[in-house]
């Protein structure tokens, strides 16, 4: 019998020894349940195939050869991938929908002598839960916004509080980017689905009677947008407001993007963009600054010429409710640890 979940919470603690996604990698690489591991009963190649021939020769050959292809591709994992299992082990399996291919499977599984079960509704019914979390009308957390300027260690001071037991939403880590136009990191960004996924089983994880420290952060972060019950409690939330003199900013901030300043004429390249917010002459300006091995001047001048006055411009417009500014004279380790320290009372106040 296939089993189905009331809610997100009860999906992710579905309690099975192993979750299995029998769906191609293509589908499982854009999106798939947290901790699900990828057993494809067709391959990206495969399911293409069969999808052409069900469209255009008949569905009845499209079954039949891809009833053929998912018993070779069963019988492979069993062999390759199952084997260890002892008969104790039980399994959960999802396809797509909930249909022929974790069907096909599980029965196969069981046959075995596996306690294996599949998911009423497969994916879909996940990612119904997914969005009714994310776009729904509300989130039951108080979210509160860290709020600052740029190299203001916001993503490190976040980290800290996290590692000392706050909850804390970290969006740009889950969306593999820094939020700004320079913000790129080494790995991929996740596909829009993916990063929702992720969201929401942070999310389940946390506990609404407690406040959520999250980054202010725009609606889009890199190519990821934040679903709208998150951006709606963000636009509402209040915010801490951390400061720092700009020496100390600029010091941080040419640490933090160190590994692609090394990069110069990349980096050059990503500044190229800015030339229609700012001027050709200040883009070139700020080439010739790391060009000649002026990291600071350059971090400063595009603080002071490009991210301050676009953060103050948005702060006008939304004129978001500030709980409270703190100040450091440093945003080394001692001084980050200080602000975290303040932030924290903060939070224990709420």
């Amino acid at each position: 019998m296939a089993i189905s979940f009331p809610s997100l919470d009860a999906f992710l603690q579905h309690g099975f020894d192993c979750l299995i996604d029998v769906r191609s990698p293509a589908e499982y690489a854009e999106d798939h349940v947290p901790g699900a591991i990828n057993l494809p009963v067709l391959s990206n190649e495969e399911r293409a195939e069969v999808g052409t021939i069900y469209k255009q020769i008949s569905p009845f050959d499209a079954r039949k050869i891809g009833g053929a292809l998912v018993a070779q591709n069963t019988a492979r994992h069993l062999r390759d991938s199952l084997s260890h299992h002892d008969g104790s082990w039980r399994p959960l399996v999802y396809c797509w929908r909930g249909g022929q291919r974790s069907g096909f499977f599980g029965s196969f599984l069981r046959e075995v002598g596996w306690r294996a079960e599949t998911v009423e509704g497969g994916y879909r019914s996940f990612r119904r839960l997914v969005h009714d979390l994310l776009y729904g009308e509300t989130l039951p957390h108080r979210i509160v916004l860290l709020d600052g300027n740029t190299g203001t260690a916001k993503t490190e001071i976040l980290k800290k509080l996290r590692d000392m037991g706050e909850q804390v939403l970290d969006l740009e880590g889950l969306a593999v980017h820094r939020g700004s136009l320079l913000g790129g990191m080494s790995d991929p960004q996740p596909a829009q689905k993916g990063f929702e996924t992720a969201l929401a089983a942070r999310i389940a994880a946390l506990d609404p009677a407690r406040p959520v420290l999250v980054e202010a952060e725009s609606s889009k972060i890199g190519r990821i947008n934040l679903p709208p019950a998150l951006w709606s409690a963000m636009i509402a939330a209040p915010r801490i407001e951390v400061s720092a003199p700009m020496t100390a900013r600029a010091a941080h901030l040419a640490q933090d993007y160190a590994e692609q300043l090394d990069d110069t004429e990349g980096f050059i390249e990503k500044l190229q963009p800015l030339r229609q917010f700012r001027s050709h002459a200040a883009v070139d300006r700020w080439a010739t600054l790391l060009r000649g091995g002026d990291r600071i001047g350059l971090v400063t001048a595009l603080m002071e010429e490009h991210y301050d006055p676009t953060y103050a411009k948005s702060r006008a417009e939304k004129a978001p409710e500030v709980m409270a500014t703190l100040r450091s004279g440093t945003l080394d380790q001692a001084g980050q640890m200080a602000l975290c320290a303040q932030i924290q009372s903060l939070l224990k106040g709420m």
